[in-house]
């Protein structure tokens, strides 16, 4: 199951919805339509119940006559799959969320940018977003907003260097993979269809998720000698909360399971399983007694946005160190976590978390997000808000002699490379990395 369209020295195109849809989204059902019939459902991956969806479904078996409302359907022993494919819509980005400035642009700018440059293309990108924001703002806080033009904070100037030392690496490996892309026709920059089309406003999709994991802390802790391990999915679709915060929940079967979860519906994919908790409620993932040769921590960070929209409730430096990756690690574990562009928490990442999980640190890598154009969906020198994210890969360090000797069965990992694909329109969605290590 690969999610790589084209592999290039730079990094890897990737097509993060077909990887989704190879993932085995079927139901078994213990019978089948005597003909062909479309399933009107849908499954709220992410989204409330009588809302907006994340997933559509469609049904088929032999020829024949679609049942009515009134029919009897007989069973006869048959099964009939129901697949479910991830809507399209939601990686349907066809233009630039923020337009940028012709020598910000892809296919008319510079690779090699000064950061004296990148200082003046950041401000006038400030002094632009001022300008378009004082539509609801009061005139007095465009005022404020333009105000500021000339003068970075630390943090700010932090950034700025950084940006300047991979900015080049980022635009020339993204232009490389991006014409791949256009010449196998999986991105369509001159095509008559996109250029007159707008992103597609979806609708607002809500998760009760965050819900169910705030619960995980008002239970009491769970007593190893009375308490099962794991909860193994059969047939039944509604799991008691407490139960599902309390184990590892299993998919075992080779196809996927639906659950119901306070209203909402999610779909495990086969031969998988999953605990939904509480960062401070982890003891029932170590009752698992499984170890991981990669482990992808995606950590929620503390910043403006995420405090602005109330989205998520973040986690401290100290909270995402009590992480147990040392005791879920197999040996010569791959670590990788996502990071924002604040140079603060890549610092961190490095000189604190890793040493901390005695994780040695091996790469950054960065994922790239554009449109299906091939442009940029944020300008790249915008202060704030850059077209890329951060990846930092390390590997679990043992002992001296049990590293020598496992040593030559270890893949090494490339100091530095591109994930480069359309992002989907869901929060903090991220690209598949099946396929790039």
């Amino acid at each position: 199951m690969m999610s790589v369209v084209h592999r290039l020295t730079a990094g890897w195109l990737v097509d993060h919805l077909s990887f989704i849809n190879q993932c085995g989204y079927e139901i078994c059902d213990s019978f089948a339509y005597p003909g062909n019939v479309t399933l009107h459902t849908s499954v709220n991956s992410t989204g409330d119940c009588h809302g907006t969806s994340t997933f559509a479904a469609t049904s088929s078996s032999r020829d024949g006559p679609i049942p009515g409302p009134g029919d009897a359907i007989e069973t006869e022993g048959k099964t009939a799959k129901t697949r479910y494919v991830f809507r399209e819509e939601f990686f349907d980005v066809l233009k630039p969320h923020i337009a940028a400035a012709p020598e910000q642009q892809l296919w008319q700018g510079c690779s090699e940018v000064s950061l004296t440059e990148i200082k003046a293309n950041s401000n006038r990108e400030e002094h632009q977003e001022g300008t378009k924001s004082g539509v609801g703002d009061s005139v007095a806080s465009a005022r404020k907003k333009r105000k500021r033009k000339c003068v970075f904070n630390q943090g700010e100037l932090d950034a700025l260097e950084y940006h300047s030392k991979v900015r080049k690496l980022i635009w020339e490996g993204t232009l490389h993979l991006v014409q791949e892309g256009l010449k196998s026709g999986f991105l369509h920059r001159t095509a008559a269809e996109l250029s007159c089309r707008k992103n597609v406003i979806l609708g607002h999709i809500g998760c009760g998720l965050a819900e169910l994991c705030e619960m995980a802390k008002q239970f009491p802790a769970v007593n190893e000698s009375d308490h099962q391990t794991v909860h193994v999915l059969d047939d039944e679709t509604s799991i008691p909360e407490q139960d599902l915060l309390s184990c590892v929940t299993e998919n075992s079967s080779n196809c996927a399971k639906i659950v119901v979860l306070m209203g909402q519906k999610y779909l495990v994919p086969p031969k998988s399983s999953f605990l939904l908790s509480d960062i401070s409620c982890l003891q029932p993932l170590l009752n698992y007694k499984k170890k991981y040769d990669v482990i992808v921590i995606d950590p929620p960070w503390e910043n403006k946005s995420v405090k602005r929209s109330n989205r998520y409730s973040h986690l401290s430096s100290w909270q995402i160190k009590q992480i147990p990756v040392p005791a879920l690690a197999a040996p010569n574990c791959l670590v990788v976590t996502w990071v924002t562009n604040r140079q603060k928490h890549l610092r961190f990442v490095k000189d604190e978390l890793y040493p901390h999980w005695s994780v040695k640190t091996l790469a950054e890598w960065h994922w790239v997000k554009i449109t299906r154009a091939g442009e940029f969906v944020l300008p790249l020198d915008s202060l704030h808000k850059k077209p890329y994210e951060v990846l930092v890969l390390g590997r679990v360090q043992e002992d001296v002699k049990e590293a020598l000797r496992k040593s030559e069965d270890v893949l090494p990992i490339p100091e530095h490379k591109l994930i480069v694909s359309i992002p989907c329109s869901l929060h903090s969605h991220k690209p598949p990395l099946t396929g790039t290590f």
